[in-house]
């Protein structure tokens, strides 16, 4: 993807369509927002341990395991860049019990700390390479051979998740970035040939 397609109108369109208080659904406090998160309007913060979002919006949604066990809360690993993708990482949004997700991260990140995010990298996606891993027991066994085997479709799942991670920050999640970086520059949508900002790192 080349630009910035800013999702918030559909989001808030959706949000009324289903009968959604905005103000309910995003209570997600940004000073707890989960490291993982990629830069973007959308972010998770203290979220439940049900680790639900998947179902709705596998694309978007991904589990930590920051509580032990398999357990954790959600993050956002990858942002929606159009109307349908909007549409479900909302619904993943509404799975969460306690309602910590937010879609105010415009009024927070800057320039420099998306470029920080960036040149930080390297430190998510080698924890997301290793949750994924299914190692046995030495490692993460709740994700592999020693889990209770009525869940390991969502142990396995979860792990997609991280792959899937993974594979955005290697491609497609620089040229997000850039994109993100015009508009929070410019506050608007680039315009087709428009030079976009460097992340540096």
């Amino acid at each position: 993807m080349t630009g910035y397609w800013n999702p918030l109108p559909t989001a808030r369109r959706v949000v009324e369509d289903l009968g959604e208080k905005a103000e309910e659904l995003f209570t997600g406090v940004w000073e707890q927002r989960n490291r993982r998160n990629v830069p973007g309007p959308f972010y998770a913060a203290e979220t439940d341990s049900l680790a639900l979002g998947r179902r709705d919006a596998p694309g978007h949604i991904a589990y930590d395991d920051d509580l032990g066990g398999g357990f954790g809360f959600e993050f956002v690993y990858r942002q929606p860049v159009d109307a349908y993708q909007t549409e479900n990482l909302i619904h993943g949004c509404r799975l969460e019990l306690y309602r910590g997700y937010n879609w105010d991260g415009d009024d927070h990140w800057t320039v420099e700390a998306v470029r920080d995010w960036w040149r930080d990298r390297g430190r998510v996606r080698e924890w997301a390479v290793a949750i994924a891993a299914d190692r046995g027991a030495d490692a993460h066994p709740h994700w592999g051979v020693n889990a209770d085997p009525a869940y390991l479709p969502h142990y396995h799942d979860a792990a997609r998740g991280h792959r899937d991670f993974v594979a955005h920050i290697d491609d497609g999640l620089e040229d997000y970035l850039r994109g993100y970086l015009f508009w929070l520059e410019q506050r608007r949508e680039p315009r087709d040939g428009e030079a976009l900002p460097l992340l540096r790192g």
